[in-house]
């Protein structure tokens, strides 16, 4: 499955990062979200690609090489996850350090995850309030 969707001279891209599953339905699941994501964001961000955290690929660093290969310089990657679990705290923020030394000529910045954003609360109490409209 290609996991690229980017335009010529991309200089920035967002990874949308989640855990990795066995299920091939999640990484497509991700898929769809990153090119919706691509189609909303016109001209800020050229390329949105996907990597898994562990069991499935790309890996986090092979999304990272692939925003840089694709001309990326600076990289925003978005932790899909819902929790501060080992993942977030430690071993994600390792992996960007290590990227930062393989690409010095890239920034590469992490966002909190889901659970920490207002937004995310709000899509909650959406989501909430819809379902007892509809009961």
């Amino acid at each position: 499955m290609k996991t690229q969707i980017s335009d010529a001279g991309a200089e920035r891209a967002i990874l949308l990062v989640d855990h990795g599953s066995r299920v091939p339905e999640a990484h497509v699941q991700l898929q769809r979200v990153a090119v919706a994501l691509k189609d909303r964001l016109p001209g800020h961000y050229a390329a949105v690609e996907i990597a898994h955290m562990e069991i499935a690929r790309p890996s986090i660093e092979e999304g990272i090489d692939a925003c840089v290969a694709g001309g990326a310089r600076f990289v925003l990657l978005i932790p899909c996850f819902f929790s501060k679990g080992r993942h977030l705290s430690q071993d994600i923020p390792l992996l960007v350090e290590k990227a930062r030394e393989k690409h010095p000529h890239v920034a590469l910045r992490i966002v909190p995850g889901l659970y920490e954003m207002e937004a995310f609360v709000d899509l909650l109490f959406s989501v909430a309030k819809d379902s007892e409209e509809s009961t």
